[in-house]
């Protein structure tokens, strides 16, 4: 919910969008029932994801740094 809610505070979703997806989530009992989302719902939520770079980070290989493991 937290992504979503972001993706509304950026102007990326409309209210009634967020409405929409928010309740779809919440009222599924799986990640199926997600993946059951309709399709006009699923494109908002793909072109926001794309405008925030969400796919890019999935696929960014992870920092050598990252929680402080580096080596000095």
């Amino acid at each position: 919910m937290k992504t979503i809610d972001e993706m509304l505070h950026l102007a990326l979703l409309t209210p009634e969008q967020h409405r929409q997806i928010g309740a779809w989530i919440a009222q599924a009992d799986s990640p199926e029932a997600i993946l059951g989302m309709p399709a006009a719902l699923w494109q908002a939520v793909e072109r926001a994801s794309e405008v925030m770079g969400i796919d890019q980070d999935l696929v960014r290989p992870p920092a050598l740094d990252a929680g402080g493991l580096a080596c000095d």
